[in-house]
């Protein structure tokens, strides 16, 4: 028997649809395969944000004529959306056709809903309360050679615009001896990236033990590999962080701090809990202590009564954060959140002119900041091969992927690679 997963939304979904994955081989489902040939297909949802919500239907709704042919197929919804308040009702009566739905916090009982789905004809439905826990399921990895790990499950910040504290429940952190148990694991296995993982790592507790604690821990596990962590909220970003991150080596010195906004009056109404001063005030701390680091972040345009000044304080912010890339989205309301009912929802068209705007002014850093590449040599960790481009690819420490061809496989291995041109986000070279 095969499976098919499709996943929607963040690195924290893609390390989710992982445990999926190696729950449905633990079954006796075999290998990944196209939606077609799929015994089983599990939609890992995401909402965040409409787009994901609305992506995630219409793939939903386009399996109908599949299920109809086929008999046996199963049809499993989970994630973020499965979970939402209403959602799952209106997902049986618009695709009745789904057999099994279950939620963030459900993911290692899927094989026992789908043992119990062939015992019964009705929808299948697992939705208890919304706390979010630890759910032990392995994962079947298959992002080699990068491992995610999750630390914190859940988000006690409550941003106005934000569901996530709703529909995956309040903070909780796992067990340091845990988490530095599969780290160790995970680097004796041969991985060479790991990624910590959590709605805000800077709120990470375990008993003494906080957030710089035990990335010092994680990085102090012997072996040549690379840390990561996302997404670090900027109210809790601290001193003590940065020195951990000066201290070692192995941690890239890749900060992704949501700024959200660059206008004290969305912040507040978004509930952010810091001002655009303290947000720059850390971004230049963390810079005169780590000159090459680097800041990703996140930005809203569009948010609830944002005017065309609010909006060119988002602009400006760009250029003095000086970021090296963003991710950046229309504002979109969800239900059961604050923004959602407030006045002065902005129209479709005023936030579209906006977005394109901010792209713009983002890509103008990221071109300017990956041509400063060109004429030096990076350490890249080879992740795959792009058959279209017939190279080699992988990430250097501050996240830029560089493509680069090799006569030898050396996937998992860390190359050097002399950059010849840029082009945005992405550098060509050759491998030395």
């Amino acid at each position: 028997m095969n499976y098919h997963i499709v996943t929607y939304g963040c690195q924290m979904n893609v390390h989710e649809s992982e445990k999926i994955a190696g729950l449905l081989r633990r079954a006796g489902y075999t290998q990944e395969s196209p939606v077609e040939e799929a015994d089983i297909i599990v939609f890992n949802t995401c909402c965040i944000r409409e787009n994901a919500e609305n992506h995630a239907f219409g793939n939903i709704g386009a399996l109908k004529k599949l299920k109809r042919r086929k008999k046996g197929l199963l049809i499993a919804v989970g994630g973020c959306m499965a979970q939402e308040a209403g959602k799952a009702e209106l997902l049986i009566k618009k695709f009745p056709f789904i057999d099994i739905i279950f939620g963030t916090h459900n993911v290692a009982q899927l094989p026992a809903l789908i043992e119990r789905k062939r015992r019964e004809r009705k929808v299948v439905s697992l939705l208890p309360d919304r706390e979010e826990t630890e759910d032990g399921a392995e994962a079947y990895r298959t992002s080699y050679p990068n491992a995610w790990v999750n630390i914190t499950y859940g988000c006690n910040n409550f941003c106005s615009y934000c569901i996530v504290p709703y529909v995956r429940g309040r903070e909780k952190s796992r067990s340091a001896q845990r988490i530095l148990a599969e780290v160790r694991a995970l680097v004796q296995a041969g991985y060479k990236e790991i990624t910590l993982l959590g709605q805000n790592v800077n709120s990470y507790r375990d008993g003494d033990t906080d957030f710089p604690a035990l990335l010092d821990a994680v990085a102090s596990v012997e072996g040549k590999f690379r840390v990561r962590f996302m997404t670090s909220h900027p109210k809790d970003f601290s001193e003590r962080l940065v020195a951990v991150m000066k201290k070692h080596e192995k941690i890239c010195n890749l900060l992704h701090l949501p700024a959200q906004s660059g206008s004290d009056r969305i912040l507040t109404l978004m509930n952010r809990r810091y001002t655009r001063g303290q947000y720059l005030e850390k971004a230049a701390y963390l810079r005169r202590e780590i000159p090459e680091a680097q800041i990703t972040t996140d930005l809203i345009v569009g948010f609830p009564t944002e005017t065309e000044e609010d909006f060119e304080e988002t602009l400006s912010l760009v250029k003095e954060a000086d970021f090296s890339s963003a991710f950046t989205f229309i504002y979109s309301p969800r239900t059961g959140t604050k923004a959602a009912l407030m006045e002065g929802q902005i129209p479709e068209e005023v936030s579209k002119w906006r977005i394109a705007r901010l792209i713009e002014a983002v890509n103008e850093n990221t071109r300017r900041k990956s041509e400063r590449y060109v004429g030096s040599t990076i350490e890249v960790l080879c992740e795959d091969f792009d058959e279209k481009k017939g190279l080699y690819l992988g990430r250097e420490p501050l996240g830029r992927m560089g493509y680069f061809a090799s006569d030898e496989p050396c996937v998992g291995e860390f190359v050097r690679m002399r950059v010849t041109r840029a082009n945005g986000v992405s550098l060509y070279g050759e491998k030395e």
